[in-house]
């Protein structure tokens, strides 16, 4: 689909959208309709539409059948006509008996913003996992919306009864309903390979024990500057939304020495399609599993407020609200008077703490960032003491590019060393804890006595 939004069927150009909006008031939203639809242009400009303008309605309840009331309707199709409108995109997802009648009505082409966010995924994805899971997200989306042929018409001779209409008797609708759910089959196993591939990479990592830091956020909030900022990872960052698609990870040195992973995930968005969600699963979880998870949010948005709260429900979706987590305020140099204007956000956000205000275009705030990230990560390790045999020495490498090094002497027995290592470290000297080798002594002398 996202090349043929791209240009018209004559190839004359940009195709010519119009928007669509509906305010429900028996169910009142906490974004403005004016806000959601100005997300919706800068989405159709992403995936290479002409937006034309926008048509909206206030009513109690969503026509079942149209959305839309029936006068809206007549205005809206008038308006398709006049102005030779390509395509005309709804803010909410619409049913599939709901895009049919609006089509039928219009004469003119319908989708919703799911399958808007899908075009621009697929436009985007461009290494192999990408594009297996926006393929799937399209073809379960597409699997609802077929109508090859409307139900009931045989396809090439055959006829219309029930039993017997597989093969060449069988309706067109059902000929591609069984191919797309074929090739959802297909997607889903190569996605399950990809699954496991993720899972043995964090399993190594585990054992590691790497600290990995995942930045989330609304999209364009700039975690992919961000990311570029502090590891010069060069991926592509652009004032757009859904400007890069494909997960990333950067090793970042931290001040001190001690060495994380940091990943950059796919921006969120208000009504993230559910489709893409379960698709992106295998990438998603490496927020769940983080150690710290950076929300970013753009400070400068005048929707900040709802952006993160979009945000903070997709986490709970990926069950992974749990996570310990610290605020970046980005943007900050688009603020007219950041020094009062970010603390009056944070107490608006109910920050009473744990965030850091940043530029990551500028660099501003960078080393701050860098600090309060080290403190989050060593308030979760566990404090230790070791002497580690000389012949060992790969542990106390480990340690120091891992872990926090208070005090290191060099004793005849090996290298004492006292700090802090993650948990999942903290295992692999388990011999040669100090703790516990005197726990062992005095174990030793009370079966002595005994």
């Amino acid at each position: 689909m996202s090349k043929q939004h791209a240009t018209h069927e004559t190839g004359a150009g940009p195709e010519r959208a119009l928007l669509v909006g509906v305010e429900v008031t028996d169910t009142p939203d906490a974004w403005p309709l004016e806000d959601s639809l100005a997300e919706l242009a800068r989405l159709a400009e992403t995936a290479g539409l002409a937006v034309t303008g926008t048509l909206t309605q206030r009513l109690r309840r969503p026509s079942p059948r149209t959305v839309l009331g029936p006068g809206k309707v007549e205005e809206l199709a008038a308006r398709c006509a006049e102005q030779n409108i390509d395509l005309v995109v709804f803010d909410d997802e619409l049913s599939p008996g709901q895009a049919r009648n609006l089509e039928d009505a219009l004469s003119t082409r319908v989708i919703d913003r799911t399958g808007l966010i899908l075009d621009i995924f697929a436009q985007h994805a461009h290494t192999r996992e990408g594009r297996i899971q926006v393929g799937l997200a399209q073809y379960s989306y597409l699997l609802t919306r077929l109508r090859s042929l409307k139900p009931g018409r045989p396809a090439r001779g055959g006829s219309a009864g029930g039993v017997g209409l597989r093969g060449p008797g069988e309706t067109q609708l059902e000929q591609d309903r069984r191919a797309v759910m074929r090739r959802v089959t297909e997607l889903r196993a190569e996605l399950e390979d990809v699954r496991r591939h993720r899972e043995l990479y964090r399993e190594q990592r585990r054992q590691g024990g790497v600290p990995v830091v995942a930045l989330v956020g609304y999209t364009n909030a700039g975690k992919s500057t961000l990311l570029n900022a502090l590891t010069q990872a060069g991926v592509r960052a652009e004032d757009r939304l859904f400007a890069t698609l494909d997960p990333v990870t950067r090793e970042l040195a931290l001040p001190g020495g001690q060495e994380l992973l940091l990943t950059d995930t796919v921006g969120f968005i208000r009504k993230l399609p559910p489709q893409l969600v379960a698709a992106f699963r295998a990438t998603l979880e490496e927020i769940a599993e983080a150690d710290l998870v950076l929300h970013v949010l753009d400070a400068s948005h005048p929707a900040v407020v709802e952006q993160s709260q979009t945000v903070l429900e997709t986490l709970v979706q990926l069950r992974a609200a749990n996570r310990p987590r610290l605020t970046v305020l980005n943007k900050v140099d688009q603020l007219d008077d950041p020094a009062a204007e970010v603390p009056a956000l944070a107490h608006e956000l109910g920050l009473s703490g744990g965030y850091v205000a940043i530029s990551a275009r500028e660099g501003r705030g960078l080393d701050q960032l860098l600090e309060a990230i080290r403190d989050e990560l060593q308030g979760r390790m566990a404090a230790l003491e070791a002497v580690i045999p000389y012949e060992h020495g790969e542990l106390a490498a480990l340690w120091h590019q891992h872990g926090v090094v208070e005090r290191e002497d060099h004793e005849e027995g090996g290298t004492r060393m006292v700090g802090r290592l993650p948990a999942a470290l903290a295992a692999r000297f388990a011999p040669f804890q100090v703790r516990r080798r005197r726990e062992r002594a005095v174990g030793e002398r009370g079966r002595q006595e005994g």
